[in-house]
This record gives C-alpha cells, sequence and structure tokens, in this order.
C-alpha cells in the first residue's frame, strides 16, 4: 500500500505543477489564486460592448474561464475524494488491528497467569510426593513383609499423587505454550498495527494535501465565477454595468461569512448535536454492507441541515471528504486529541483547514453523505490516534449525549 501511496503523490504533484504553469497571470487589479486563468476586466467588457465582434468573442473568452474554472474544481475534488477513501480504508486497518492486538495481548495475560498457577499447583504436588517417601517403598515392602498391609496402602496412595502431579504437569506445559502461543500473536499483530498506522498516517497526509487543492480551487471559483457571470450578463443583455451589478459581483466574491456560538458548554466541552444515538461504538453488523465491522465511533441521529458545533477548541487539521465517511472536519485538541466529525451535508462544512475554533462554534451542517443510510452525525474521539467511545468520555466530562 505504500508503495501505491507514494505512486500516487508523485502523480498528484506533476499534475499540480502541470497546473500550476497553465495559470500564471493576473485577476483584475487583485492578487491572481492559486487556480485562476486570465480573466477579463470589467474595462475589457465597456469596452467590447462597443463592438458587436468583439463582444461575441469576449462572450466565448468568459464561457471559457467560467468552464475551466468549474472543471479545475471538479478534478481537484475528484483527487480529494479518491486520497479521502485510501485514508479512510487505511484508517479503518489500523482500527481493527489495533483492537485484534489489544484482544491479543489480553488472552495472552489471561494463559499466561493460568500457566502459572498450574506450575504452582504441579510444584505443590512433587513436594508431597517428596514428602510420602514414595520412592522407597516397594523395597520397604520386601525387607518388612510384617508391614505389608500398610506399606501398600502408602504405594497406593503415593501413585495417585503422582498421577496428579503428571496431570498437572501436563497442563501447565499446554497452558505456558498456549500464552507463548497467544504471545507471539499478540507481537506479530502489533507490528502489523504499527505498519498500518504509519499507512494511515501517509494516506492522511495525501487526503489532507488534494484536500487543500480542492480548497483552493473551490476559493478561486468562489472568488472569480460570479464576477465573470456578472459580465457575461452585461455582454449578452447588451446593456451598460451598473452600480448594482457591481455590487453583487463584489459581495458574491467575498461573501459574508458569520460563526455561531452555540451547543451545551460544560468545562471546555460542548455537545456537538443533539438527537439519539442510533449505533454505538464498537463491533456491529455494517447497515449497508452487512458484513461484522469495527465502528469506530458512534453515530447520533437527527435531522439534515442542523448546526454542528466544535466539541472543543482546536484547530481544523481536515476538512473535506473521506471516503465512506462522506464530508468530514477533524480538529486538533493538542496533547494528541482529536475529534472528529462525519456524513457532513454537501456544502454543509463551515471551517477550512488550519483555521482555529472555538469549543460550541458550528462548524458543520448534519447531513448523510458517504456511507450513510440517514441524516445522523458520526462523532469520533481519538487519543494518540486510537479511537475511544465518545459517550463516556463526554459523559466523564460532565455532558449528557444521546
Amino acid at each position: 500500500m505504500q508503495t501505491e501511496i507514494r505512486r500516487r503523490v508523485r502523480g498528484f504533484i506533476a499534475a499540480a505543477a502541470a497546473v500550476a504553469l497553465l495559470v500564471t497571470g493576473s485577476v483584475a487589479a487583485t492578487e491572481r489564486p492559486a487556480y485562476a486563468v486570465d480573466y477579463p476586466s470589467w474595462n475589457d467588457v465597456v469596452e467590447a460592448r462597443r463592438d458587436v465582434a468583439a463582444a461575441q468573442a469576449k462572450i466565448k473568452e468568459i464561457k471559457a474561464a467560467i468552464a475551466s474554472i468549474t472543471a479545475e474544481v471538479e478534478r481537484t475534488q475528484a483527487i480529494a475524494e479518491e486520497k479521502g477513501a485510501v485514508y479512510f480504508e487505511a484508517q479503518q486497518a489500523f482500527d481493527e488491528a489495533a483492537y485484534t492486538a489489544d484482544q491479543l495481548q489480553a488472552q495472552a495475560d489471561d494463559a499466561q497467569a493460568r500457566a502459572d498457577e498450574s506450575r504452582s499447583r504441579a510444584g505443590q504436588f512433587v513436594a508431597e510426593l517428596a514428602r510420602t517417601g514414595g520412592g522407597d517403598l516397594s523395597a520397604s515392602l520386601f525387607t518388612n513383609p510384617g508391614q505389608a498391609d500398610e506399606l501398600l496402602s502408602r504405594l497406593g496412595f503415593a501413585s495417585k499423587i503422582t498421577e496428579q502431579a503428571e496431570g498437572i504437569y501436563a497442563a501447565a506445559l499446554q497452558d505456558q505454550n498456549a500464552a507463548q502461543s497467544l504471545t507471539d500473536q499478540a507481537n506479530v499483530a502489533k507490528q502489523i498495527r504499527d505498519e498500518l498506522r504509519a499507512e494511515a498516517q501517509a494516506a492522511y497526509e495525501e487526503a489532507q494535501a488534494a484536500a487543500l487543492e480542492a480548497q483552493a480551487a473551490l476559493t478561486a471559483q468562489q472568488e472569480n465565477q460570479a464576477r465573470l457571470e456578472a459580465q457575461l450578463a452585461v455582454l449578452v443583455e447588451n446593456r451598460e454595468a451598473t452600480e448594482a451589478d457591481y455590487a453583487a459581483g463584489i459581495a458574491a466574491q467575498y461573501g459574508s461569512g458569520s460563526s455561531l456560538d452555540a451547543g451545551q458548554i460544560v468545562n471546555g466541552w460542548a455537545v456537538p448535536v443533539s438527537g439519539y444515538i442510533s449505533s454505538p461504538y464498537g463491533y456491529r453488523v455494517h447497515p449497508i454492507s452487512g458484513r461484522v465491522a469495527f465502528h469506530s465511533g458512534t453515530d447520533i441521529a437527527t435531522s439534515c441541515g442542523r448546526p454542528m458545533f466544535a466539541a472543543s477548541s482546536g484547530t481544523v487539521e481536515y476538512a473535506g471528504w473521506n471516503g465512506s465517511y462522506g464530508y468530514f472536519v477533524r480538529i486538533n485538541h493538542g496533547g494528541g486529541l482529536t475529534t472528529a466529525y462525519g456524513h457532513i451535508q454537501e456544502g454543509g462544512i463551515l471551517v477550512q483547514m488550519g483555521q482555529p475554533v472555538a469549543v460550541g462554534q458550528q462548524i458543520a451542517r448534519v447531513g448523510t453523505t458517504g456511507n450513510s443510510t440517514g441524516c445522523h452525525l458520526h462523532l469520533e474521539i481519538r487519543q494518540n490516534g486510537s479511537s475511544t467511545d465518545p459517550i463516556p468520555y463526554l459523559r466523564n466530562k460532565g455532558l449528557s449525549v444521546g
């Protein structure tokens, strides 16, 4: 998988470099975005409307520019979705390997405890056998025939002890072998887990880079398409650009984002969304595939479009498509702690990678993208990359969830 990741990274960088060579230029009087082409200015539009032929050429140029930025958004989004899917599969493989390693280690510890107990019992029987003097009884039977009844009784007792000791010794040996086998399996599972951790991290970095490129392309589209469409309207309708047209273009270009501070906040933590628990953390029968798979988070069912809030303050380290998670946001809270939010509504991500967010700040809207059967939040909490059950974790913070 790592070889495939490296191959994809090289191709991805080459494609990005090719795009960079094609899109040099400037947009009006502002610094040109990473994915812009050489767009016409408002002066070009005014001049073009004075000449029909020039106007038709300018219309064609503007339409091509709109098509170009739309295609760039689609291209980068497709790459981001592909990388996000690879990341999702790698993370899922790591989660299952980590769980398997933990289970094998627990079984190995139990087997070792049983082996230690069996060895102790075997030692006690050996000591008892030595105390009864079982090895000298047969000789005493011949040298002291007058005590035959007593000696035969003692000999029979010693034989029973010997048989029990041999059985306990065999059980101790079997338990020790089982403990060693399970320990070996646990060590192999830990090695696989660590390899998958590295692969998941590499896939995450690829997905993050692709999501950043898609985000840059979308930003370029948002900054330029509204202005281009307004210019096109001027040419097609053969009318002067009015102040209202220009103001509308500027408003569409720069937008007016807002942040909602909401959610129940207790001890620096907030309830990310209201609803009920529709699928808990742990192994389950997957509602779509029908196979038993590890569920690394908790699903909280609610209505699509409902606001989704940051569970705690931190920095957005991923915002984009992530395979079966659909649109997805992950926040780094420091100290190896992260929270993640899946199945976000298309167009419902309200934050960007690298953006600091406050506890209770709205970061997205609930959706049902990816592998989902209905509107809900898939909530994950991870410590140093390993998932933990979100519900008891948040309840320990004083929050009531679900």
